[in-house]
C-alpha cells in the first residue's frame, strides 16, 4: 500500500505510489464518512456527469459520450459529498456565535458547519446573523442599489453558476447600468482569454475532447491533473499506453503526471499495476517557461536547417505562409538568444530542452495543455503566447489531434464568459441586447477583480454582490482588503455553506442560501434543468434530483431574478418571473442573443456528449488584427517580473489533494506525502541547508515587493520537498496575504500567485 514517506536518498517528503488506485478510494470514503452523507449519496454519484444527470461542480473537464460506470474522480466525489452533507448551519448556530467570534475560526471549521438553511441579515447591534424573509431581503437590497450610482457597485460571479443564472446576472448588471462583472476567471485564466484572443482570435482553447485519442504528443505546462482535473488521467493513461510522448514542465513533480492506477479497472486495482505517464519530466524553475519554450523553438529551427539540406522541412512552411504573421521577427529573436541565457532562466540544461525539442519535432500531432503555472505570472501573457508560437511553427492549430488547451478549474467559468459575464463591453453583443430588451446598455469598460479591489480600497465602490465563491479569501492583499471591506454600504453573498467572506460585512449585509447542483430545482412549470460549458467549449444539461437541504433555499437564478425585480423599473420585455417559472425560456433568450453558439439550445440540451459551440481558430479562421495567427515576441525570458537577489525566493502557491479552490475538505495532501497540516513551507534539502535552516523548523515568510508595505504569513514548518533551487511552495489561500495587488500579469491583471517574491524570516 502506497504511503506518504520521506525519500531515503534525500529525505524529501513524497508519496510512494500512483495517482488513483486505492488511495483515491480511501480519500472518497473518508469524506463520505466525515460528511455523514446519506446512503442515497451513492445513487447521486452514479448520476454524476452522465446524460440526464447532474454536472460536477468541481473542475470543468469533459462529460464524454462514452462514459465510465463511475464518471467522477476523487475530487469530484468530494465536492458532491461536501454538498450532500447531512450537517446543517441553521439560525440557531448564528444565535450562539457572534460574527467577530467566527472570524477566528479556520476556513475548514466554518464550512464544516454544513449547509446554510435560511436567508440571513447581519445585525450590527448584536453582531449576529438573524433569519429574514426572502421578499424582505430582496426589497432592502433593491432599495439600497437604487440609491447608488450603478458604477459604485460590483457584481462578482464565481465559476459554478449555470449558463442560465449567468445570463440573467449579466443582463441584470447592464439593465442596472454597469459592466462591473468580475468573475473567478480574472483570478486564474484571464491571461488565457487575453493571450489567445490576441494571437489566435479566440479567447478559449482550440482542443476538443476527441483530439486526446488522436494526438501522439502531449505537452504539459504548469497544470496538475492529479489534483485539479483527475478524470483527465483516463485519456492520459490511454495516450501513454499507445506510446504517445507526454512532456511535462512543472516546478513540482506531481504524482498524477508520473503514474496512475485506474480505480475503474478491477485488474489494475487487484494487481496494483500503475501506468507511467510522463515520458519526460522537467522541473523548470518558476517563471522559466518562456525560456524553455524558446529553447524548444531554437531546437526546431536548427532541426529545420538540417532538414532543408536534405530537401525536406520541419517547419510547416505552407501553413506559416498562408495562416500566420510575424515569423521573421520571432525567428530572429530565437536565433539571437544564447543557450546560456536560456539555461539560466529556465533552470534546465540545454540537453534536457533539446530532448523535449526532439520529441516535439518527431510528433505528427501535438496538443498543449497548461494551467495556472503559466497564467498566474507577471508575464503570463508571454507564457501563453510563446506556447502558441511553438505550435504555429509546425501547424499544430486547426488539425485533428492538435491544438492548445487551457485546463479550466471551475465547472462553468468558461461558460459564464460565453453568455455575458465579463467587464469588457466589446466581448458582449450589446447592440443585440439593446434591441432584444429595449434599453441602452452601458458601453464603458467595467472593473475586473484587481480593479474592483483597487476601487474598494479607494472607496469608489459601495456595494458588492457575490454570486458564490469566497472572494475575500481568493484575492491578493487580504489584510488591507478586509479592513476596507467594512466601509462598503451593501454586501450580498449567495452561498451554500459558510465561509470567511461572509464574516466581513458592509453596513447592510445579507447571506442568501441557494440550492446545490445536485438538488431538485422545482419551479412553477416543474423540475428545472440548467446547463454548463466545459473547458472544450461543449455544452451539457444538468438535472438535480436530491431533496434540497432546506425548504427555505432558492435557486441561484431565482435569487438573481428576485434582486433584479426589486431593483429595476418594470420592463415588459424582461419577464423575470416567467423566466424563473421555466428555465427553457431563459435558454430561448440566450439563443436569441447568441445564435452562433446556441441555435436550438433546448433541443440540443441533452445531446449525447454535449454539443460543441464551435471555435473559429480550430477552423483556421483568425479573428485577429492581421487576419492571421500571430507570432509574438516575449518581453523577457523570465515570467516572474522581478530580478533574483540574495535571500529572495520565488514562491509558488499550491492546492492540496483535499481542496477545491478555497474549499478545504480536509488536511490530507496525499499525492505529495503531506498529512494532517497545511502550515508547511516546501523547499529542497540543499536550499534548506544553504539558508541555515533545519527540517521541522518554524519560520515565517515576508513579501519582498518593492512598495514599502509589510506583508507576512506564517508560522510555517520547513519541509524538505523536491523543488528547484530558489523555489518555495506553500498553500493557497493561506499565502495570499503575501501577494501585492499590483503583482499581476501585465496585460490581463491576473494575480501572479505562481511567482511571488518572498524572504524567509527564521
Amino acid at each position: 500500500m502506497a504511503e506518504a514517506t520521506a525519500n531515503p536518498e534525500d529525505d524529501t517528503v513524497h508519496y510512494d505510489g500512483p495517482a488513483g488506485g486505492w488511495g483515491s478510494v480511501r480519500g472518497i470514503t473518508r469524506i463520505f464518512g466525515k460528511e455523514a452523507a446519506s446512503p442515497l449519496a451513492m445513487e447521486t454519484l452514479a448520476r454524476q456527469n452522465k446524460p440526464h444527470g447532474f454536472m460536477c461542480v468541481s473542475c470543468s473537464w469533459a462529460k464524454p459520450a462514452d462514459y465510465h460506470p463511475f464518471e467522477f474522480c476523487e475530487n469530484g466525489a468530494k465536492a458532491t459529498l461536501w454538498e450532500l452533507t447531512s450537517k446543517r448551519c441553521r439560525p440557531e448556530f448564528f444565535a450562539a456565535h457572534t460574527v467577530t467570534e467566527l472570524r477566528g475560526w479556520r476556513d475548514y471549521d466554518l464550512e464544516e458547519q454544513g449547509r446554510l438553511t435560511h436567508p440571513l441579515r447581519y445585525d450590527p447591534a448584536s453582531d449576529r446573523y438573524l433569519p429574514c424573509a426572502w421578499e424582505d431581503a430582496f426589497r432592502e437590497i433593491g432599495a439600497e442599489l437604487r440609491r447608488l450610482d450603478p458604477w459604485e457597485s460590483v457584481f462578482y460571479a464565481s465559476g459554478r453558476a449555470s449558463l442560465e443564472t449567468s445570463y440573467l446576472y449579466g443582463l441584470f448588471a447592464r439593465l442596472y447600468g454597469h459592466n462591473n462583472l468580475p468573475d473567478s476567471s480574472n483570478m486564474c485564466h484571464e491571461t488565457s482569454s487575453v493571450a489567445l484572443k490576441k494571437t489566435l482570435g479566440v479567447g478559449v482553447g482550440t482542443v476538443v475532447y476527441d483530439d486526446l485519442a488522436k494526438t501522439d504528443c502531449l505537452l504539459f505546462f504548469g497544470q496538475n491533473p492529479g489534483t485539479n482535473s483527475p478524470r483527465f488521467l483516463h485519456p492520459l493513461q490511454e495516450a501513454a499506453k499507445r506510446g504517445a510522448e507526454i512532456l511535462v514542465f512543472n516546478p513540482v513533480r506531481e504524482t498524477g503526471l508520473e503514474s496512475f492506477t485506474n480505480p475503474q479497472s478491477p485488474l489494475e486495482m487487484v494487481t496494483r499495476k500503475a501506468t507511467p505517464i510522463a515520458t519526460q519530466y522537467h522541473q523548470v524553475r518558476p517563471g522559466g517557461d518562456i525560456a524553455v519554450i524558446l529553447g524548444i523553438c531554437k531546437h526546431v529551427f536548427a532541426a529545420d536547417d538540417l532538414a532543408k539540406e536534405e530537401g525536406r522541412r520541419v517547419l510547416d512552411a505552407a501553413f506559416i505562409e498562408a495562416h500566420t504573421h510575424g515569423l521573421e521577427a520571432f525567428e530572429a529573436r530565437v536565433r539571437g538568444t544564447a543557450w546560456a541565457e536560456i539555461e539560466r532562466e529556465s533552470g534546465l540544461p540545454r540537453s534536457a530542452i533539446e530532448a523535449a525539442g526532439a520529441a516535439y519535432v518527431k510528433a505528427e500531432r501535438v496538443t498543449a495543455f497548461y494551467g495556472m503555472g503559466l497564467t498566474q505570472q507577471v508575464h503570463g501573457f508571454d507564457n501563453v503566447a510563446m506556447l502558441v508560437n511553438l505550435l504555429l511553427l509546425r501547424g499544430m492549430i486547426g488539425r485533428d489531434g492538435c491544438g492548445i488547451s487551457p485546463v479550466r478549474g471551475h465547472s462553468n467559468v468558461q461558460g459564464q464568459r460565453t453568455v455575458g459575464i465579463g467587464e469588457k463591453p466589446e466581448e458582449v453583443p450589446l447592440d443585440k441586447l439593446a434591441a432584444q430588451y429595449g434599453f441602452e446598455p452601458p458601453r464603458k469598460k467595467g472593473l475586473n477583480t484587481v480593479e474592483a479591489c483597487q476601487a474598494i480600497l479607494g472607496k469608489r465602490v459601495k456595494a458588492f454582490l457575490g454570486l458564490g465563491g469566497n472572494f475575500l479569501r481568493a484575492i491578493p492583499e487580504q489584510v488591507a482588503m478586509e479592513l476596507a471591506w467594512t466601509d462598503l454600504r451593501l454586501t450580498v453573498q449567495v452561498a451554500t455553506k459558510l465561509n470567511r467572506s461572509h464574516l466581513v460585512n458592509g453596513a447592510v449585509a445579507y447571506l442568501l442560501p441557494c440550492l446545490g447542483r445536485t438538488e431538485e430545482d422545482r419551479q412553477q412549470s416543474g423540475p428545472q434543468a440548467v446547463s454548463v460549458e466545459d473547458t472544450f467549449s461543449t455544452i451539457y444539461g444538468s438535472l438535480g434530483k436530491r431533496t434540497p437541504a432546506s425548504e427555505h433555499l432558492m435557486s441561484e437564478a431565482a435569487i438573481v431574478a428576485g434582486i433584479a425585480r426589486a431593483t429595476l423599473d418594470p420592463n415588459p420585455r424582461v419577464p423575470w418571473d416567467t423566466w424563473i417559472a421555466d428555465y427553457g425560456l431563459i435558454r430561448q433568450a440566450i439563443a436569441e442573443t447568441y445564435p452562433e453558439f446556441f441555435e436550438r439550445f433546448n433541443d440540443r440540451l441533452w445531446q449525447k456528449g454535449g454539443f460543441y459551440r464551435g471555435n473559429k481558430a480550430r477552423e483556421r479562421i483568425w479573428e485577429t488584427e492581421s487576419g492571421k495567427a500571430e507570432f509574438s515576441l516575449p518581453a523577457s525570458l523570465s515570467a516572474v517580473g522581478f530580478a533574483d537577489a540574495p535571500g529572495r525566493y520565488r514562491l509558488i502557491t499550491l492546492r492540496s489533494n483535499d481542496q477545491f479552490n478555497t474549499t478545504i475538505y480536509g488536511f490530507s495532501d496525499r499525492l505529495r506525502g503531506i498529512e494532517g497540516r497545511r502550515d508547511v513551507l516546501l523547499m529542497n534539502p540543499d536550499e534548506i541547508a544553504r539558508a541555515g535552516l533545519e527540517a521541522g523548523q518554524s519560520v515565517s515568510l515576508t513579501a519582498d515587493a518593492e512598495d514599502g508595505i509589510a506583508r507576512e504569513a506564517g508560522p510555517l514548518v520547513v519541509t524538505p520537498f523536491a523543488l528547484p533551487d530558489g523555489c518555495l511552495g506553500a498553500y493557497y489561500p493561506e499565502m495570499n496575504p503575501l501577494i501585492a495587488l499590483s503583482h499581476h500579469d501585465i496585460q490581463s491583471k491576473t494575480p501572479a500567485a505562481k511567482g511571488v517574491p518572498v524572504r524567509i524570516r527564521a
